[in-house]
């Protein structure tokens, strides 16, 4: 009988440790890494892959994901394999599953918390609520027994769906907590650090709101907690060593700094380790990550004996937007009433829009800090912006016009050819189409914010643009990756299914690596396995004796060509009955194995496996067992 299940021969191998690649060939056993060296026995193995002239990697790890919906309705996550991704972490941003649908009293939290926070259609969010048959922390992991699951996954205790669980929907938005509440809170997540779980996941962003009424106006549970309710729940997190994931409250820089403070030990007796996004240079504020970069150093220093590290994006931040329906125009509070009205309002849309009162503030809200001649504009200059949303038109970049002439310009462009219509030049027109466009046109366009109402009242949410929110041209990204407090994965895979698609920000990482050579490569490799298990304390990561055979081939030569917004694409998935945002480069990723087995092919696409049958399993922080016994009936 062969002493190997399977053996890899002849790639270069970084094993997540740092160090220098070295051609090697790497065997497995029973799902494990069994050997490693040169020219090991082929005969010795019951399948060899030769794999001279590639990459062979740890699975990489996905440390902020909103995959917790799908995984439900296709386990085998196939748009993260296909990456080479074979771990991911769930629960972020206050938001999860582990207590079921929570559905009472005819509310519906998930619906309620997702739709708008992760833009995430609620067609959707119902087609996946309606697969869970569990209601507490300890069912939702002996859950993972029963689904094919494609990569390893990992969970947060979200905060908001905690408080939701304590106090019910309608009281976590309106009151505190009772002490009793509290006390019960402390005792569910306590429950779940025994469990394993990674920690307790927070959110403070302004434009994280409700979709259902009459909640549209509120933001979601977490926000409503005071810094006493988190020091209470964060010092279970810490008893445990565990994760405090979390965004900062952006619109008050000296109150996130209060808060970032729980992360000390020497304020707080014993460390907390905490995940916070995020770390990109952001194209309205550039210096913004240097600030968060320089409170991590702070608060990591000898003196407050903190664990802050950001989450880095490992690619451009391109966001596109189907009219008014983006995560960027929850910034607005005239666009947030457009985005808070159903999906399917167009009439209530169009009246909102035709109401004086307000136009006026679209228009107030669309050129503050663009005038040139306020105080507003004097921040925004120097990079201090009241708000982050991108509305210079130069900036706004059409990709599904409604001419089809229009995609690849900016709305600048456009706009500049309908202003010399409407003067009279009607040459400018450039085909039958857009003459016809432009003759639709009622308003007369005096400046952008005209014609960004007009482009919204003419078409609502059938035209799509984008915006580079940060990470231009990703002339800072791999500084970022590489500073000693962040962390890679600021992905948000599986959530804004419409606007963005990250899932290749792993990839991304690799290739801006290689372009400055192998040395480097390794270091990244390190960043995307290595470090982020052992923050996260997760058996992954590692092509160590004895380690799970998760691994990845690349062939690096495909790594040179490849630009992601050329892969970026809006396709049709069957599992939602709705359209999402995907990234697929081909050649790159020439196999992943998950477990020992191959649950990707480069050329042939997923293999019989993937889906099939379990590959990845539930990882609980700090090895700690699962319960082995069956989901209880009640669940």
């Amino acid at each position: 009988m062969a002493q190997w299940d399977l053996l890899v021969t002849g790639a270069k191998v970084f094993d997540g440790e740092g160090t220098p690649g070295r051609i090697e060939d790497v065997a497995i056993k029973d799902g494990v890494v069994a050997a490693r060296g040169r020219d090991l026995p082929r005969d010795a193995a019951a399948q060899c892959v030769d794999a001279n002239n590639q990459w062979l990697l740890p699975g990489m790890l996905d440390i902020h994901t909103h995959l917790d919906l799908e995984v439900e309705v296709a386990p085998a996550l196939e748009e993260v394999v296909r990456h080479g991704t074979t771990t991911v972490l769930v629960g972020n941003c206050s938001l999860g599953t582990c207590f079921g649908a929570q559905e009472t009293d005819g509310q519906e939290p998930i619906v309620d918390c997702f739709t708008r926070v992760e833009n995430i259609p609620k067609s959707v969010l119902r087609k996946c609520a309606e697969t869970m048959t569990w209601d507490n922390p300890e069912d939702y992991l002996k859950h993972f027994e029963n689904l094919n699951l494609g990569p390893n996954i990992a969970a947060f205790v979200p905060h908001s769906m905690l408080r939701i669980e304590v106090m019910g929907l309608e009281a976590s938005i309106t009151r505190a907590p009772t002490e009793l509440e509290l006390q019960k809170m402390e005792q569910i997540l306590e429950g779940a650090m025994e469990l394993g779980y990674l920690g307790l996941s927070t959110d403070g962003l302004p434009f994280h709101y409700l979709s259902n009424d009459p909640h549209t106006d509120k933001r979601i549970p977490t926000q409503f907690a005071s810094f006493k309710e988190l020091r209470r729940l964060l010092n279970v997190v810490r008893k445990y060593d565990r994760v405090w994931q979390t965004t900062p409250i952006i619109e008050n820089r000296l109150k996130a700094l209060f808060y970032f403070t729980l992360t000390s030990g020497r304020l707080f007796g014993k460390p907390l380790k905490t995940s916070a996004l995020s770390a990109m240079e952001m194209t309205a504020a550039p210096n913004s990550s240097k600030l968060f970069l320089g409170v991590a150093k702070l608060l990591n220093s000898k003196l407050l004996d903190g664990r802050l590290h950001f989450q880095a994006l490992g690619t451009n931040f391109r966001v596109w937007s189907d009219g008014i329906v983006s995560p960027l125009f929850e910034e607005l509070s005239s666009t947030a009433e457009l985005i808070a009205l159903e999906y399917d309002d167009y009439e209530g849309r169009q009246r909102l829009m035709h109401d004086p009162e307000w136009v006026e503030r679209f228009r107030k809200e669309w050129r503050h800090g663009r005038t040139g001649d306020d105080f507003a504009s004097w921040k925004a200059k120097r990079g201090l912006p009241d708000s982050l949303v991108i509305r210079e038109p130069e900036k706004l970049i059409f990709d599904g016009a409604p001419c089809s002439e229009w995609d690849g310009e900016s709305f600048a462009d456009v706009m500049a050819r309908a202003q010399k219509f409407q003067a009279g030049d009607r040459s400018v027109a450039r085909s039958d189409s857009e003459r016809d466009a432009f003759e639709k046109i009622e308003l007369p366009l005096g400046d952008d914010a005209d014609f960004a109402l007009h482009m919204l009242r003419s078409y609502d949410k059938s035209f799509r643009f984008y915006a580079d929110m940060a990470n231009a041209e990703n002339r800072s990204t791999l500084e970022f990756l590489l500073h000693e407090n962040t962390l890679p994965g600021f992905n948000d895979s599986g959530a804004h299914i419409t606007n963005m698609a990250f899932f290749d920000s792993n990839l991304m990482s690799l290739k801006l690596a290689k372009e400055q050579g192998e040395d480097v490569v390794a270091k990244v490799v390190k960043r995307l396995t290595k470090d982020p298990a052992d923050t996260f304390g997760l058996d992954a990561g590692s092509l160590a004796i004895g380690a799970r055979a998760d691994m990845v081939l690349i062939n690096p030569e495909a790594l040179d060509g490849w630009e992601p917004d050329q892969t970026r694409k809006l396709v049709y998935r069957d599992i939602f009955e709705h359209e999402q945002m995907v990234n697929r480069p081909e050649g790159i990723v020439s196999s992943v194995y998950i477990s020992g087995e191959m649950a990707w092919d480069g050329e042939k696409g997923a293999t019989e496996a993937l889906g099939n049958k379990p590959l990845g399993s539930y990882l609980t922080s700090g090895g700690i067992a699962l319960p082995s016994a069956e989901v209880s009936e009640a669940a």
